[in-house]
């Protein structure tokens, strides 16, 4: 298994593309063309840029045969959902099942990730098999590309043992998620002797601690974190569960490696797990285009923050992530507490 390229795309095409019988089972439905598979294999790799996960090219292991892909897909109405389109030839020989059980791994040993789901047309009886068989519990239906789909949920306790095989350079990357803002320790680790490793620019905010941590390590040691605290805010007035996202650090020796993009990731499905409606974060300005480019949006309304001296409205440029599909605010967000 090993994250799909554009190199793929030929592969794709032969083995999932031009396969009716394949394609009759997925939601986006046929799109018989070379170009549909190039198109989908830039998604792909798109998505292992975003999220630092993602679809897998699953091939024989002795003759490197395309089998079919194999993967985790960030939706961001719905969360993180296992997915997998097999070649006729790959279908009845378990290979749906041992990929799926090593990207369940992925996903509970390595990235610490709360839930995963799947969704499957009601008629399609193989793969509602194969995910009974991968420990998936019924959770509903949905709608996908105008379909009626089958939901099905997969939490940290479904049963998973072939450790993954992956290719991207990563593979002793590992989030730990626990309670509480986390570790002194690990706090100087990723600072690094930075004075501002936030860029505050000494705006001396008091901020909440999080309630939650996501630590990343590698080698033994911590790479990066990023908290979060659940807090009912009020967004025009109107109460609203939200996550204030907070505390993102990566050390500066494992920078533009994506760490921070797959940590937020991560934090944002743990929200989401929580019932969120809205997750926020607070930055300076030159993050933003990078916080745009993960799905954020920019506020223009003022934010108002609680300090010791009473309210204030933050200085610092705001952002958030919606869960739920409720409206932006127009007129003011109040935080009900101290920042993040």
């Amino acid at each position: 298994m090993e994250p799909i390229c554009r190199g793929d795309s030929e592969d794709l095409f032969e083995a999932v593309v031009s396969q009716d019988s394949v394609m009759r089972w997925l939601a986006t439905g046929r799109a018989d063309s070379r170009s549909a598979a190039e198109a989908m294999c830039d998604d792909h790799v798109a998505h292992w840029a975003r999220h630092g996960y993602g679809d897998f090219a699953v091939r024989d292991a002795a003759t490197r045969e395309f089998l079919g892909r194999v993967g985790l897909r960030n939706r961001p109405r719905y969360g993180v959902d296992l997915g997998f389109a097999l070649h006729p030839r790959a279908q009845g020989r378990g290979i749906a099942g041992e990929a799926g059980r090593a990207c369940l791994n992925l996903a509970f040993r390595h990235l610490s990730l709360p839930a995963v789901f799947a969704f499957v047309l009601p008629d399609n009886a193989a793969s509602i098999a194969v995910l009974r068989r991968l420990g998936a519990q019924a959770d509903g239906t949905v709608q996908s590309s105008g379909l009626r789909c089958l939901r099905y949920r997969f939490d940290p306790a479904a049963p998973a043992t072939a450790e993954p095989v992956v290719g991207d350079g990563r593979t002793d990357l590992r989030l730990i998620h626990a309670p509480g803002p986390g570790s002194p320790e690990d706090g100087a680790v990723l600072r690094d002797g930075l004075l501002d490793p936030f860029g505050g620019n000494g705006l001396s905010l008091v901020r909440a601690d999080g309630q939650h941590t996501l630590t990343a390590v590698s080698e033994g040691g911590p790479v990066a974190s990023a908290g979060w605290l659940l807090r009912d805010m009020a967004f025009d007035g109107s109460p609203r569960r939200t996550a204030g996202l907070g505390g993102v650090l990566v050390h500066p020796a494992h920078r533009h490696r994506g760490i921070a993009r797959t940590v937020i990731s991560v934090a944002v499905e743990h929200a989401r797990a929580a019932s969120t409606e809205t997750m926020v974060v607070h930055c300076v300005p030159d993050l933003v285009p990078f916080y745009t480019e993960l799905g954020w949006n920019r506020l223009t309304v003022p934010v108002i923050a609680q300090q010791p001296g009473g309210e204030v409205t933050l200085p610092l440029t705001t952002m958030i992530y919606d869960l739920a599909g409720l409206p932006h605010p127009t007129v003011s967000v109040q935080l009900r507490g101290l920042p993040f």
